[in-house]
């Protein structure tokens, strides 16, 4: 992404930010967690309409996601992180996206503000496009009909999209964290249109598994939770430094029982990644991780002997996995 393509905070927001005319734009707001396909048919018709008036597309999102906003600790596991969001959103050829923090002063909005504020003053939008369960505003207040008159006030026009279902089933976010918390990884990709990943930065670590003969890369998560958590036959993808390139491996997501006890000092969870064949260094460099298959369970064992015993034991299955389902030993 690039300063063109993001914009990041309410005051920054302004018409000429997002257009250089300062024309306006055709628009959509929610969380856009994981970006799934119930997503990605709005953003198709924010794209088709953008195109129609010869305007920008605009996604608006928010950081915290208002469910952490309110929930904070008991907030369920998000998808994907800010970066990763942005870098999906504008991959599907979005034109802007735009950050606002959820904070206090943003939340006590009423929703006469927050349209005057943020869709006249801000975007300067001339059609929004919007999710049949958005609300907006202090309390909720503000819904689809506030919106259809505050459109006829200020001149922008507003349409809903139906909720997309798979099986009889609304695809939503919170299914698709139903879904990887029963490791149900098929289903997921089903309705995510991609398997599952975890996007981030590789980290030092403790360098205990390179101690023990599997080095491990560690991905920084950047949450409390993970929506999944075990040991994983994944592939790891890089996207810069190393270019384009795929590696198989075994990962571990979890709170490591065996390394750190029974977690409870540590506030987040940590996913390490043994990549088969590979001894370069990925430290700094951003990585997707796919889960492919789930292995087992993450356990606490008695020993290093046993801890490195057990991972020989997943490294094979998870070799077995891709000899069995991918057409080639490596990709690398």
């Amino acid at each position: 992404m690039n300063q063109y393509q993001f914009v990041h905070g309410l005051s920054a927001l302004r018409p000429e930010q997002i257009n250089a005319d300062g024309q306006g734009c055709v628009a959509t707001i929610g969380t856009f967690d994981g970006v799934h396909l119930g997503h990605r048919q709005l953003l198709e018709s924010v794209m088709s309409k953008a195109r129609e008036y010869s305007l920008p597309s605009v996604v608006m999102i928010f950081e915290p996601q208002p469910y952490e906003f309110f929930a904070r600790d008991e907030a369920p596991s998000r998808l994907s992180r800010l970066r990763e969001k942005v870098y999906e959103l504008l991959s599907l050829g979005i034109d802007k996206v735009v950050c606002l923090k959820f904070n206090e002063a943003l939340r006590s909005l009423s929703a006469e503000e927050y349209i005057e504020r943020v869709l006249v003053k801000g975007l300067a939008v001339k059609h929004l496009i919007i999710g049949d369960d958005f609300r907006f505003g202090c309390d909720r207040a503000g819904d689809f009909n506030k919106l259809k008159q505050a459109g006829e006030q200020y001149g922008f026009s507003v349409e809903d999209t139906k909720t997309l279902s798979d099986s009889g089933e609304r695809i939503s976010s919170t299914r698709i964290r139903q879904l990887l918390a029963e490791n149900r990884l098929a289903d997921a990709e089903r309705i995510l249109g991609r398997p599952y990943s975890i996007f981030g930065k590789v980290v030092y670590g403790n360098q205990l598994g390179r101690q023990i003969g599997f080095p491990t890369a560690n991905v920084a998560l950047g949450r409390f939770r993970s929506p999944v958590n075990g040991v994983f036959a994944v592939t790891l993808e890089t996207r810069d430094g190393f270019g384009a390139r795929e590696y198989q491996g075994v990962a571990n997501v979890g709170m490591r029982p065996s390394i750190d006890g029974d977690g409870r000092r540590k506030k987040k969870p940590i996913l390490e990644v043994h990549l088969f064949g590979f001894d370069g260094d990925l430290y700094g460099n951003y990585v997707s991780v796919v889960f492919q298959r789930k292995i087992r369970d993450e356990k606490k064992f008695e020993s290093l002997e046993a801890l490195q015993k057990q991972i020989a034991i997943d490294t094979e299955e998870a070799k077995r996995f891709f000899a069995d389902n991918f057409n080639d030993s490596t990709l690398n």
